[in-house]
Formats: structure tokens, sequence, C-alpha cells
């Protein structure tokens, strides 16, 4: 009778055997069946590059509101100099009247073209979106897109209005974004910066520059949280009461917000937006961010000033209007 030892070592053997008999039909084949694999590996790849290249080029905001309230023929009869672009909210119409009735009239100017557009979401109180329709049929001068009106999407609002001119008022050579408590002064902004009678610039931006960084004080109405924007510099932006650019820079800002990490802090955004596209703002002594002492004399110096009542924009716009002839 056999011992175990030589059983184990019969067993071994044949196990080995048989390994090796494996081995020896395998390799036969492996040409072959290396190459499906390697076919395999590419086309595994080819996909996952198409699906990455899909992610890179799917916005991230892709702005797909509709708007419910619009003017799109605005443009058609002529093509504007400039177009001021307002942002408001629902409850400030006497600011929206005193704007119409004062500098912000599209009809101040017999050998240019301004148009004057009022910039709004919508209201979560039935009432006022149907209070801001009436008005727009009125007046014709309302632009409304269907995102909640809100602080933090003032953003979306900007965005809206570079939009609407990307859209419906390409040709026009210049755009101001501004604000219902701004009293503008018009005769500076179109004879003394823009020049009508000169050639349009091209990427061209510019208002009271800021170079600035986050503040991370939650209480703060401006506070920017680090996981939103960890870096601890802004690029320079223009503040948000008052810039002015050319229409090119409308559509470059547009398109690129697709591929942009939204904030809500809408003048540090568009900043973010002008130095991925290389454009520099231009500092402007002229406007101004803040509330000023008021006077005829220091008014007739600036562009823009800052927290105006209805009843102050009337005001200066008469005192501008009534004393042409004193020299200050």
């Amino acid at each position: 009778m056999p011992s175990k030892v030589s059983c184990l070592y019969v067993l071994t053997v044949v196990c080995w055997a048989s390994a090796l008999w494996y081995l020896s039909v395998t390799r036969q084949s492996s040409s072959y069946v290396g190459h499906t694999t390697s076919i395999s590996q590419r086309q595994v790849v080819k996909k996952r590059n198409i699906t990455f290249n899909n992610i890179r080029t799917r916005p991230l905001n892709p702005h797909s509101f509709e708007f419910l309230i619009n003017e799109p023929k605005k443009c058609e009869a002529k093509t504007p100099f400039l177009v001021i672009l307002i942002s408001t909210t629902h409850k400030e119409f006497d600011a929206r009247q005193a704007i119409r009735e004062t500098w912000g009239d599209e009809n101040n100017f017999n050998d240019i073209k301004i148009i004057t557009l009022f910039l709004l979401g919508q209201n979560t109180d039935l009432v006022l979106n149907q209070m801001v329709e009436q008005e727009s049929q009125i007046f014709h001068d309302i632009v409304v897109e269907d995102f909640i009106d809100s602080y933090h999407n003032l953003t979306l609002k900007t965005l809206m209005g570079m939009r609407w001119v990307t859209t419906f008022c390409p040709k026009a050579k210049y755009v101001m974004k501004t604000d219902s408590d701004i009293f503008v002064n018009m005769d500076n902004l179109v004879y003394k910066l823009l020049k009508p009678t000169t050639k349009p610039r091209r990427r061209y931006f510019t208002g009271y520059v800021i170079n600035g960084g986050p503040i991370r004080d939650v209480r703060s109405k401006w506070y920017m949280p680090r996981d939103l924007y960890p870096e601890n510099k802004y690029p320079p932006f223009c503040s948000g009461t008052g810039y002015v650019f050319s229409t090119d820079v409308a559509e470059l800002i547009y398109k690129t917000s697709l591929h942009t990490t939204l904030l809500h802090l809408e003048d540090v955004y568009v900043g973010m937006c002008m130095r991925k596209l290389g454009i520099h703002p231009f500092q402007n002594s002229g406007f101004n961010h803040w509330k000023m002492a008021y006077s005829l004399c220091r008014y007739r110096r600036v562009i823009t000033v800052h927290q105006i009542s209805p009843e102050e924009m009337h005001r200066i716009w008469n005192d501008m209007s009534n004393k042409k002839h004193l020299r200050c």
C-alpha cells in the first residue's frame, strides 16, 4: 500500500502538469487576446474622453430662464448709441418714474439714440407682478425673466441685461449698467466720456474700480464664504452702482458666465468674467459709489452719484436744466 508521502508526491506532479498544460494553451492565442484587449481599452478611453469633453463644454450656468416681459423690438427702428440697464425691484415704481422723467428719458438727446431698460426678476407676490406688467404696457421699458427677484439673484439680473443686449441690440455702441437709486449726469457720460463723434472702443470697461478681497464676516451684507471663493483677493472690478462698457463686452461676459461658477456679488462676478477674458477695467473718478452732499457745481463734474431718492433726482435734474448758464 503506497505511503502518504508518495500519494502527495503524485498529486503535486499532476497539479503542476495541469498548470503547465493550461499555460501552454493560453500562450498560443495570447497575441489575439492581447490585440482584442488593447482595442477594448482604446474604446473605453475614447468613450471617457467624449464624456469628459461633454462635461467641459456643458454650461455650468445655462441661464435657461424665460423672458416673462420683453421688449425685443427696442433697437429695430434705429441703432442706439447707448443702452442703459437699470437694476430695480418691483416696489420701486417712484424711482423708475423719476428716472423716466429726468436723466433716463430716452428723448433727452436729439443727435443720438438712448435706450433705457429696467431689469427685474419675478416676485413672489402675484399682485406686484401684475402691477409691473401694467407698468410695462404703459412705458415699454421693462424686461423680466422668471428667476426670483432677490438680493442674492442680482447677478442673474445683470446677466439678463447682458443677454438682452447680445440678442436684441448687438449693434449698439455702449452699455451702462446702474441701479435705481443712482443719479447719472448724462451730459458728462455721453459727451465727455463716450464721445459719439469718435470711433467706438472695443473691449472697453470703466467705472469706479475696486481692488479688494472677500469679507468673511457672516454678519456683513457682502459676506463671501470660503467654499464659494477660496482666494484672498478679488480680481479688479467696478462698483455695481454704475459702470460702462462697449457692447462687444456684453456678449463676451454673457458667454463667459455660462462656464463660470455663479457668485451672488454681481460686480465681483463680472470682474471674475473679465479676468477670464483678459479685460482690465479703467478707473474713472467720475463714478461715485457713495452719497455726496448736494452741490450743483460738484454734481456737474461727476458721472454718477449714489443713494439718490426720487425727490432728489427731480431737484438735481431741474437745477441742472434751469441753471445751465451758470459757470462753476
